[in-house]
């Protein structure tokens, strides 16, 4: 089982900046950088006792927020705005419930 954790790992050699963001892309004289938010995790498991068990999982998500477009020397952000709803929408519900939870909390 270690073995297979270790070549989940080296599979997945993108971390950080660069899996988040992709590569330039050139289209009509603009330059486009798309940015993803992304997240992984992984499990494992095993038992060396009498009944030889063994375990794994894996997985991961990438939402696609938006991309860098730039026209000569003006770089802006365009949000994916379908992406930014998805992720945003259920952010606030919980952060709302969280907040009323504290607010609730410090009024005992």
């Amino acid at each position: 089982m270690p073995q297979l954790v270790v070549r989940l790992a080296e599979m997945l050699t993108t971390f950080g900046a660069k899996a988040a963001y992709g590569d330039p892309i050139e289209v009509d004289g603009k330059r486009i950088v798309p940015v993803a938010l992304l997240w992984y995790g992984f499990g494992g498991g095993s038992d060396e006792g009498e009944d030889a068990a063994a375990g794994g999982g894996g997985g991961g998500a990438t939402i696609p927020v938006g991309a860098y477009v730039t026209t000569g020397t003006t770089v802006r952000f365009e949000p994916n705005l379908v992406a930014v709803l998805a992720v945003a929408i259920p952010l606030t519900w919980v952060a709302g419930k969280a907040l009323a939870r504290v607010v609730r909390a410090l009024k005992k």
